[in-house]
């Protein structure tokens, strides 16, 4: 699915442009187009390379999906590849890959399945006017990135509550599932943490190097995204240590769940053994045994061996043993 937004001076804001014409307008002058792909076929991906120009090996970058956040500066257009983040039905972080090609007056996306977070973007474009003052395809590359990174806090607010609940099994439940949940979490987290590190390498690179396709003035408004990763990128490494204490805690709580274990099947023993000791006494078949032919040696035994027990019971309980 292809989607074309084109702003120009005279005309305003215009939704019906075809991707055949779109080589038509992009040299006009006042013209701001953006051109939002989704899931696009190989003809659809040959058809925007041969409207824009686009180098073959930023197309092939596209195509294939799954690179690194990265910048690269071609001729006449920037290609940058950033990724989304959000919460699928298994709650669990997920990344999601968008490409972009900005050129002077033109902003290409293309990503696999709708995102929420270019709709609301284009909506924002579409409906108020403040965005389309400077028209620049700048501002509008700000306004993805910046609704991008922004859609990332909620994800950093859900994986706390994820951790919160595994630090309630831990200590309220002792679930013993939490560890796989631990191993499942701080994986995902070492993927989210990969991306947020190349993306902060994109806005620097944004920052310290001037290019003519975003025009003057979009430093601070780089800076601005270049902060936000920051304070994601510091989030997800406390969530990382977090977890990391919590499957310390885990462990802790499961040897000293195991050794409470220990403490009671070792005073349990010594106390059948010394009971087994009295019985074994009184088991033996020799003829001079002065208990043998006594009333009460039966009921003597029997004593006996309760009282021992009675008083290991009483000794192991004091020492917390029981």
């Amino acid at each position: 699915m292809i989607t074309v937004h084109v702003h120009t001076d005279e005309r305003g804001h215009q939704d019906d442009l075809s991707l055949d014409h779109i080589s038509d307008v992009l040299g006009e002058d006042g013209t701001l187009l953006w051109v939002d792909v989704v899931d696009p076929s190989a003809d659809e991906f040959r058809l925007i390379g041969e409207e824009f120009g686009f180098h073959h090996l930023a197309l092939e970058d596209a195509a294939k999906q799954h690179q690194r956040p990265k910048i690269e500066f071609y001729d006449d257009f920037v290609f940058i590849v950033f990724y989304g983040l959000e919460i699928d039905d298994a709650g669990r972080p997920r990344t999601r890959e968008i490409a972009l090609f900005v050129g002077p007056n033109y902003l290409v996306t293309v990503h696999g399945g709708i995102l929420a977070v270019v709709t609301d973007t284009a909506e924002r474009w579409r409906e108020h006017e403040s965005w389309q003052d400077s028209r620049s395809v700048g501002m509008l590359v700000y306004s993805v990135i910046d609704a991008i990174v922004d859609d990332y806090f909620p994800v950093v607010d859900a994986v706390s509550d994820q951790i919160e609940d595994i630090e309630s099994g831990i200590f309220e439940r002792f679930d013993r599932g939490v560890q796989r949940d631990i191993f499942a979490l701080r994986k995902d987290l070492v993927g989210v943490r990969r991306v947020l590190a190349h993306e902060r390498d994109v806005m620097a690179v944004l920052l310290r190097r001037d290019s003519p396709v975003f025009g003057e003035g979009m430093t601070v408004y780089f800076q601005d995204v270049y902060d936000h990763i920051l304070r994601v990128t510091d989030a997800v490494d406390s969530s990382r240590e977090l977890l990391a204490s919590a499957l310390d805690a885990f462990l802790s709580m499961s040897s000293h769940r195991l050794n409470e274990i220990v403490k009671r099947l070792t005073s349990s023993s010594i106390i059948l053994m010394t009971v087994t000791l009295v019985a074994g006494i009184y088991g033996m078949n020799f003829v001079h045994m002065p208990e043998l032919g006594w009333q009460y040696g039966y009921a003597w035994a029997i004593g006996l061996m309760a009282a021992i027990a009675g008083s290991l019971y009483l000794m192991f309980k004091r020492i917390d043993w029981f």
